[in-house]
């Protein structure tokens, strides 16, 4: 935690004028460089942290415009801490900062309900302008990726239509050579003669299209869902 900074600016924190900004880092170099960067352009720093666990307690306690908050802390991520301040306010407003172009973060990102997503290498002019929007309540990511995004997680998953074709009992053995059980154990969990589970097996495979049990498993990898 940094104390001197906690209070930075404490006087002014009635000033309309003055974006307020919560910063969340496990550098301090970094935290102190933000610092500077943002109070030289006028922003008002009113907290920093090192900890994704502190950031949580204290940004909804100081509701600053925006936060700025590092995507990988030790204690956990910035995404988490902006889905949990904002589930307590969703006006709160994040901007998640990044090392790393993932797109699995920038998903994250989204669902968590972030302003926005940057790199660490973004110059100082463009994270400012950034800042500004967020603060505005806008949002920094493109309208139809975000969209597709929570579009994606509201849609059912689809079914193979050649997993769609198999009996409910075929769905439950091709569910169990999925998770590597060879034809005896698979009897065993279903109460089915050994050969029985084999006629199963050949009966599936054909349906399917593989010559192999292996090719089978690694489709159920690929579509956990497909089984159901």
């Amino acid at each position: 935690m940094d104390g001197p900074a906690s209070s930075v600016g404490v006087g002014d924190v009635s000033s309309p004028t003055r974006i307020r900004v919560f910063i969340l880092d496990d550098h301090e170099l970094v935290r102190r460089g933000l610092q500077d960067l943002l109070e030289s352009e006028g922003f008002l720093v009113v907290g920093m942290s090192g900890s994704a666990a502190e950031a949580t307690r204290r940004i909804p306690a100081l509701h600053p415009d925006v936060s700025v908050l590092d995507a990988r802390l030790p204690d956990g991520t910035g995404i988490e801490v902006c889905r949990d301040v904002r589930s307590v306010d969703e006006t709160l407003k994040c901007l998640i900062l990044t090392s790393y172009d993932d797109e699995q973060a920038l998903r994250g990102a989204v669902l968590a309900g972030a302003a926005g997503y940057v790199l660490k290498e973004i110059g100082g002019s463009d994270l400012i302008g950034a800042l500004h929007r967020a603060a505005r309540g806008e949002s920094l990511f493109d309208a139809g990726l975000k969209a597709r995004i929570i579009q994606g997680l509201a849609e059912p998953k689809r079914v193979d239509p050649r997993v769609a074709s198999l009996t409910p009992q075929e769905r439950r053995v091709l569910e169990l050579v999925g998770q590597g059980l060879t034809n005896r154990q698979i009897g065993d969990r279903m109460l089915l003669a050994e050969k029985t589970v084999k006629n199963y097996v050949s009966s599936l495979l054909a349906k399917l299209g593989f010559e192999r049990r292996t090719q089978a498993a690694v489709h159920m990898a690929h579509e956990p869902a497909s089984g159901q």
